[in-house]
């Protein structure tokens, strides 16, 4: 804050430089002074701060979804969180990261072009290891992956790009696809070296074992929806309530869950003894059931159709007649968590 002088203050002042006491010329040097910023040409920033905070909200929500499924996947703790956000370029992204590591080239769909997520050699092999039975401890021997280990790298990226899908929701309905998986990173040449980029640095522990996973996307991709990378945008979009890509990302989970459905012909109560005592063509008597009436129809363990047997092709189906009750929405919960 500048300090305002009073009357008597810039008397003594004027009387100073009358005097020759003070040089007009240092007076006028100090206040031609000016903050320069060193600005590199080869390295033009194309996100500006805002933007570059916007991205680490986001993946800061892929983080914790990331760390949820990673730990219960590996039943290991799991901790995962954004370390830094950085714009570079993709050639300094190259040369920052291990030869061999593992290297997945991601389908950004709808947007055009590639993105790469690094995951840290030692990340890698712990979750190798506890996926095949060990303790998830990491190697020191560097080595390349093997084509049961790539396999297996790739069910584990593929979760992982769902995750990034959720956080990107409130920018767009983001469609990643892994393409492939390198262990090169001079066979990742998704840009031009000198291409822009931001990178999204993860801290990633996998029970004892520390390392990165990098998330890269160059600026080219990005750039489509640049202008929806701001803090307003996503806050608005969370305030009207979701879009339609939200709502179709939920329907489409949803139908994906599954349900057990078990056709009753009927009950009855039997001792043990009765139960350990049937042989082979025995005959059960079911009590007032007659053959022909209709069976009940259960999702889960709850009653909600009738229904009558009979075959479809070489297969045997029951034709639903009534329905019994609406599933309410605590059942529908109750019985997705027993889907899954």
């Amino acid at each position: 804050m500048n300090e305002v002088l009073s009357q008597d203050e810039i008397d003594q002042l004027l009387t100073a430089i009358s005097s020759g006491e003070i040089e007009t010329e240092s007076v006028s040097q100090t206040q031609e002074q000016r903050k320069i910023k060193i600005y590199d040409f080869k390295r033009p920033d194309k996100f500006s701060k805002e933007q570059i905070r916007t991205v680490s909200i986001m993946h800061e929500t892929f983080a914790r979804l990331t760390t949820t499924a990673m730990s219960a996947q590996l039943r290991s703790l799991v901790n995962v969180h954004v370390a830094s956000v950085d714009q570079l370029t993709y050639e300094e992204f190259i040369r920052s990261i291990p030869n061999p590591t593992t290297l997945g080239i991601i389908n950004m769909d709808p947007l055009k072009g590639s993105a790469v997520l690094e995951i840290d050699p030692a990340i890698t092999f712990s979750i190798i290891d506890r996926l095949f039975g060990g303790k998830g401890e990491g190697t020191k021997v560097n080595r390349d992956l093997s084509d049961i280990e790539q396999s297996v790298m790739e069910n584990i990226i593929v979760r992982i790009l769902g995750n990034l899908r959720e956080a990107w929701s409130q920018v767009i309905d983001l469609r990643p696809r892994l393409g492939q998986i390198e262990t090169n990173p001079q066979f990742a040449q998704i840009v031009p070296p000198t291409e822009m980029v931001v990178l999204v640095t993860l801290e990633t522990k996998v029970g004892e074992v520390e390392g990165m996973m990098n998330f890269c996307i160059p600026y080219l991709t990005i750039e489509p929806i640049i202008s929806k990378l701001s803090a307003q945008y996503m806050y608005s979009s969370v305030r009207s309530g979701g879009t339609t890509e939200n709502l179709n990302i939920l329907k489409e989970r949803l139908s994906l869950i599954g349900i057990t459905v078990s056709a009753e012909i009927g009950n009855m109560n039997l001792t043990v003894r009765d139960l350990l005592s049937l042989q082979r063509g025995d005959v059960i008597r079911l009590p007032d059931v007659r053959t022909g009436d209709p069976m009940v129809l259960k999702i889960g363990n709850r009653k909600k159709f009738m229904c009558r047997p009979g075959v479809v092709g070489n297969k045997l189906a029951v034709q639903i007649t009534e329905k019994l009750e609406e599933v309410t929405k605590t059942e529908f919960e109750e019985l997705s968590a027993e889907g899954e």
